[in-house]
């Protein structure tokens, strides 16, 4: 239950120097990845999701698991442990997420058309 009560981590101290290479943020709360993604893409825009592209975190599955929530839902609702995304030039991204998160917890979101 503690784990529910932490606070979010705030990505402006380690994004501020990197704003502009970065096309594009998302903070991934409330409204899960379509409805935080989808609005800081342009109309006819999309972005492709490999959720297999890295771990779920263990609460995530507890609340699935004893909720019986569909993995739809799950998506739809919570940030699944991906808290910030940042788009940026094909050629930029894994810079910027390396200085951002050295290393920690990337993961390419790729493909979006």
């Amino acid at each position: 239950a503690d784990a529910l009560l932490e606070p979010h981590l705030s990505y402006y101290p380690v994004l501020k120097d990197k704003l502009d290479k970065i096309k594009g943020l998302a903070h991934i709360t409330g409204g899960g990845f379509e409805g935080n993604i989808k609005r800081i893409l342009p109309p006819k825009c999309d972005a492709v999701i490999d959720a297999k592209s890295w771990e779920v975190p263990p609460l995530f599955r507890l609340i699935q698991h004893h909720g019986d929530v569909p993995a739809e839902e799950m998506y739809r609702v919570f940030n699944m442990g991906i808290g910030m995304v940042v788009i940026s030039d094909k050629e930029l991204p894994f810079p910027v997420i390396g200085e951002i998160e050295k290393g920690e917890g990337r993961v390419r979101i790729e493909n979006i058309s």
